[in-house]
């Protein structure tokens, strides 16, 4: 008798949110992952969970585009194929918010003027009736909807949930409940996949909620930041996970001191976070915030799924590369997106050995002849560096293979 045939593995990935810094890494690191996995199609996952910008990718990733594909649309503004992505759609004025407040308004002043003369409130108290004159966003985010639905309904594509070859989940918050809304599991599926994007991107106060079967909705990442289990408790053997935005560690060099003396100067200088002002402290506070909830949901999944293999990428904590970039700037996406390209064959690199044993059980394998190969880029022509400086770096990641592989074994002797 024949041994019956092993099932294929089933393979999913989650894509966190990070504004459109955290999409351009998504698809830096994608393009790295795509060309360095042999034997895994990034085209052909048994289910995609995206969050906030992770929704663009992944809704993309879902529809057949490869991360190429992606890269050449989103980074590379490459007509062919028809632009995914282009920054102005979403500097538009929230005009009809901004009018629906602002017939609001007359009626809340008088009430407010009202409650402190004859009714005898406190100014402040008085003051308070305004805020529902407020607009609940600065920004429209309407044009993301009718873009990729646009994009969506094209030959060999679908705006449809239900129409997919494989499982699509892209998840925003109910503004009326607080609970996550999974658009795409059964109940959710007859929203298009473009209104989907446009909820679970809509950051709260840059954006106005969007409206929904009578319901608003707003940024998935407002309940939690990867949305993992969405495809876990489906049951899965690899879950893939990719976060881009991390806290910034200003008190450890990326490589050690005595081996960064010939980089250059800005490498070697690690800037320090109050020196940024508000805004890096503001910066580092949201992602230490959520890195940190992610953390704990990471270690939840461990626990709770122990038959599934769980990868995480993300940046590097010392890399000020991704920390100094502005987190909804897009002016520098070339270079950003080869930084995260390079960095993740730099990561792939440094921790071939854990990832090899993890990758091996469910028939994917790392291309090392690729991976060492100096040449390849993304975007950008590499910067060309010294044979010492090659040599430094390879010392650096086999210095981290060996942490990764010595770092399990330590904590439980500990």
């Amino acid at each position: 008798m024949r041994p019956s045939k092993k099932p294929a593995p089933k393979i999913a990935l989650a894509l966190a949110g990070g504004g459109p810094l955290g999409a351009i890494y998504e698809i830096g690191a994608l393009c790295a992952l795509d060309e360095s996995l042999d034997g895994l199609d990034f085209t052909r996952l048994d289910h995609y969970v995206g969050v906030s910008a992770g929704g663009f990718i992944a809704a993309g990733l879902a529809n057949g585009m490869t991360p190429r594909e992606l890269c050449a649309s989103f980074i590379e503004s490459s007509t062919q194929g028809g632009e995914i992505f282009d920054p102005a759609w979403l500097m538009v004025p929230a005009y009809s918010e901004f009018a629906r407040r602002g017939i609001m308004f007359p009626g809340l002043a008088a009430s407010a003027l009202w409650r402190a003369t004859l009714g005898r409130k406190s100014v402040m108290h008085s003051l308070e009736r305004l805020g529902a004159g407020l607009p609940t966003g600065i920004f429209s985010n309407a044009e993301v909807d009718k873009r990729l639905a646009a994009l969506f309904t094209r030959e060999g594509r679908t705006n449809d949930f239900r129409q997919l070859k494989s499982r699509l989940t892209l998840v925003a918050t109910n503004l009326d409940t607080g609970e996550a809304a999974p658009f795409g599991r059964p109940g959710w599926d007859h929203v298009p996949i473009s209104k989907a994007v446009q909820a679970s991107s809509a950051l709260p106060g840059l954006f106005p909620p969007v409206e929904i079967d009578e319901h608003y909705f707003v940024d998935g990442a407002l309940k939690k930041t990867m949305h993992a289990s969405v495809a876990l408790d489906d049951g899965v053997d690899l879950m893939l996970c990719l976060n881009p935005l991390v806290p910034f560690n200003s008190t450890e060099s990326h490589t050690a001191r005595v081996m960064r003396r010939g980089l250059p100067e800005e490498k070697r200088s690690i800037p320090r976070i109050v020196d940024g002002g508000l805004p890096a402290v503001l910066s580092q506070t949201f992602r230490s915030m959520i890195h940190s909830r992610m953390e704990l949901g990471m270690k939840h999944y461990e626990r709770a799924y122990p038959e599934t293999d769980i990868v995480l990428i993300e940046p590097d904590h010392r890399d000020p590369e991704l920390y100094l970039a502005n987190t909804f700037g897009y002016g520098r996406r070339r270079q950003l997106a080869e930084h995260a390209y390079q960095q993740t064959r730099a990561m792939l690199r440094s921790r071939r050995t854990s990832l090899a044993q993890k990758l091996e059980r469910h028939g994917i394998s790392l291309n090392m002849e690729l991976l060492d190969d100096p040449r390849r880029h993304l975007v950008a022509p590499p910067r060309p560096r010294t044979r010492i400086g090659q040599a430094i770096s390879s010392l650096q990641e086999v210095m981290d293979d060996l942490g990764h592989i010595l770092g399990p074994a330590t904590r439980r002797a500990a």
